[in-house]
């Protein structure tokens, strides 16, 4: 979704124009002309994915999402007792990594090979998915979080999120695991590998 940066509508879809503003934006769009090109100019069977963030217990923990979900786990387990995060009311359209990864191969599957935009048409802030990890292990998140304007990026004027009718349509594809659920299962799978760890 970084693919369309500074976006003219909302939600995008495979013809909404790419207008990225941060260098891994860049480098997508970057990997989406050569993958036509190559589609185009050597016939080759390849698809271009725009996925919007995709999570899972897997997740690296430079990413917001799992920052949030191990210091949880750490707070849990009384490891830790606070979490310094940016804005708390910037939004994105998170779904869930395995789902994505089933998107990706269906793409694959098809008579021919055509570029797809894979997310759950929903957005949800930070302070939303702090309110799910938390409410994981029975607490408030406003007792343990600080918001610093260290770690703030700029704000979308409109916001990405992906419209996936495209894969619906020609894939039968949609998102099924909940915002909820997808938290939840990362909270607690982190939990568990701080368990392992002792």
């Amino acid at each position: 979704g970084e693919m369309f940066g500074n976006a003219d509508t909302t939600p995008q879809d495979e013809t909404t124009r790419f207008n990225p503003r941060s260098i891994y934006g860049i480098s997508k769009v970057a990997g989406y002309h050569l993958v036509r090109n190559y589609r185009r100019q050597h016939g080759l069977f390849c698809c271009a994915g725009i996925l919007y963030n995709h999570e899972s217990p897997r997740r690296g923990f430079a990413f917001v999402t799992r920052k949030i979900t191990s210091t949880v786990a750490k707070i849990h387990l009384g490891l830790a007792n606070r979490l310094e995060l940016g804005n708390l009311d910037a939004r994105r359209d998170w779904g869930y990594s395995p789902e994505y990864v089933a998107a990706m191969h269906a793409m694959l599957s098809q008579e021919s090979p055509e570029d797809y935009v894979i997310a759950t048409g929903k957005t949800h802030s930070v302070r939303e998915f702090l309110q799910a990890a938390f409410d994981c292990i029975g607490k408030d998140y406003r007792g343990y979080v600080r918001s610093s304007s260290e770690y703030f990026r700029a704000d979308e004027t409109v916001p990405l999120c992906g419209n996936a009718a495209k894969a619906a349509r020609r894939l039968g594809w949609q998102p099924v695991k909940t915002f909820p659920e997808i938290v939840s299962e990362m909270v607690h799978a982190d939990i568990a590998l701080l368990q392992r760890a002792e």
